[in-house]
């Protein structure tokens, strides 16, 4: 059955989840309250810094081999699962709490001490520092030689500030997400550069006395001012100490040999929660990112004024993305990183993935991602929900595909690490709001309808699902053409033969 988007069926949706946050209620996050289980109509505001940590050489682990095979994939993803289980003890040990390991990028934050405790922003910033520099000296001897596998090179951004902490995730898999400036900002100062090292913005500096700069993203901290930070944090941990554990570690409970099968598409079935490394996955796919662009503007007007629409906006979009990649277009979402979907699409058998069909379904997608941004906004509008300056950048690629889950037993993190994962994210970062990116592996793949329609800059604007089919159909793509010829016959039959007619059956009302 051809995969595909309608329009009453998005306004069904987004309804029910504007219904779900109507009441919503933000507390200030003060001392022992719980993070865990965050209702979806309830947030906290949160004063804390926040660390992202980005290994810097993930991509040379891709790209060890000049065929992406298993080989290529067993060594990265055995790099990232050491290095993930050495800072989860740093994290452990020193009471930061981890928010997410998307791939080569850590996000922590540290919210003690409280601020009822003198000079604490100072503190937490300071601990902060030296709690990333640990991550870095320990990450220097967490390769493994035997196994062709480095140690990883270590690039740090921090900020300090108030952000709203949501919900992440369903089902028994909840955990806090942090929305605003600091998060984001932090990001930005970790992904800014190849220069390893510890970087803080303006605002993190002026906390621990230290001046501005004019390119804090440019300007690493001495080995003077993280001395100080580490004597005053005083952690009581040391590098010797974690690496001794995380040894003991790997003696006892010693990483698998990572195995690899394919999963039957469609990936919407498949249940992340089981695989291991031993139970892993790959295969050809397409990667997909969708980013709500200018959301952490959104979020600083309106985190002090109006931090309930904030909540509204953000699940509504969310939760409607995610259903359209999973529910119409039988992918898989493999996680949310702060306003941003990362997802999975594969046409095919379990034997071999059609790679054109995989490639026009996920134009079809994007398309399709675009429709139900848009009519989120429209329909928020309708309820008096600013939702001004929001747009959404597409970006996917074409690639063999990973799936497993790394990290210690009992707190495993799922993971999808490849140079088409990688490539996706790259795409989506060259759009602004309004557009959609094309990888070239994708464009390579693709029909020549879908060729067509991206161009030779693979990227085009304003791309919705209406505009993707009939360009699709128009040029003779078959997977267009099958989903129009699908929607005539669900709502007219006796016109069903002249689907070339420029008619849109998917449309409102219809």
């Amino acid at each position: 059955m051809a995969k595909s988007w309608k329009h009453d069926r998005a306004a069904d949706h987004i309804a029910k989840k504007l219904d779900d946050v109507e009441n919503v209620t933000i507390f200030d996050y003060r001392r022992d309250m719980s993070l865990e289980s965050i209702p979806s109509n309830k947030a906290y505001r949160v004063d804390g810094v926040h660390l992202y940590a980005d290994i810097l050489n993930l991509s040379d682990m891709l790209n060890v081999t000049t065929v992406e095979g298993e080989t290529c994939h067993r060594r990265t993803l055995r790099f990232l699962n050491l290095h993930y289980r050495a800072v989860h003890r740093i994290l452990d040990r020193c009471d930061v709490r981890r928010v997410d390991f998307h791939n080569q990028r850590l996000h922590a934050i540290v919210t003690k001490p409280y601020n009822s405790e003198t000079d604490a922003e100072a503190k937490r910033v300071r601990r902060a520092v030296a709690v990333a520099q640990l991550i870095i000296d320990v990450l220097r001897e967490t390769g493994d030689a035997d196994e062709k596998i480095p140690s990883a090179e270590v690039r740090v951004g921090i900020d300090t500030g108030k952000a709203l902490a949501v919900n992440n995730g369903r089902r028994g898999g909840r955990e806090p997400l942090f929305l605003g400036a600091p998060a984001n900002h932090a990001a930005k100062m970790s992904s800014g550069g190849t220069k390893a090292g510890i970087f803080l913005t303006n605002e993190a500096r002026k906390a621990i006395g230290l001046d501005a700069v004019d390119k804090p993203v440019s300007t690493a901290l001495s080995t003077t001012e993280i001395e100080d930070c580490q004597q005053k944090a005083a952690l009581g941990v040391s590098k010797d100490k974690i690496v001794k554990e995380w040894e003991d570690d790997l003696e006892r409970s010693p990483i698998g040999a990572f195995s690899f099968s394919r999963h039957t598409p469609p990936l919407r079935n498949l249940d992340i929660t089981t695989l291991t490394p031993a139970n892993s996955r790959r295969q050809e796919a397409a990667s997909v990112y969708a980013d709500i662009d200018g959301f952490t503007a959104y979020v600083a007007k309106h985190i002090d004024d109006a931090a309930e629409d904030v909540v509204r906006v953000f699940h509504v979009i969310r939760a409607e993305l995610d259903r359209v990649l999973t529910c119409d277009f039988d992918g898989r979402r493999i996680r949310f990183i702060g306003d941003c979907l990362h997802g999975l699409l594969c046409d095919g058998t379990v034997q071999t993935t059609d790679d054109p069909e995989t490639v026009s379904t996920a134009t079809l997608c994007a398309g399709a991602l675009r429709s139900s941004f848009e009519l989120c906004l429209e329909k928020l509008e309708a309820v008096d929900i600013d939702a001004a300056g929001l747009g959404l950048a597409i970006g996917f690629e074409f690639g063999t595909m990973t799936v497993t889950r790394l990290g210690m037993q009992g707190d495993r993190v799922r993971c999808s690490v490849s140079r088409g994962v990688l490539a996706s994210e790259q795409e989506q970062a060259r759009c602004t709001g309004t557009e959609t990116a094309i990888g070239a592996s994708a464009y390579d793949a693709a029909t020549q309808a879908v060729r067509d329609l991206f161009g030779s800059k693979r990227k085009v604007s304003g791309l919705d699902y209406n505009e993707a089919v009939e360009a699709l159909a128009e040029k003779g793509d078959d997977t267009a053409k099958a989903v129009k010829k699908a929607a005539f016959a669900a709502s007219a039959p006796a016109i069903a033969a002249a689907s070339d007619r420029t008619v849109r059956p998917y449309a409102e009302g219809l």
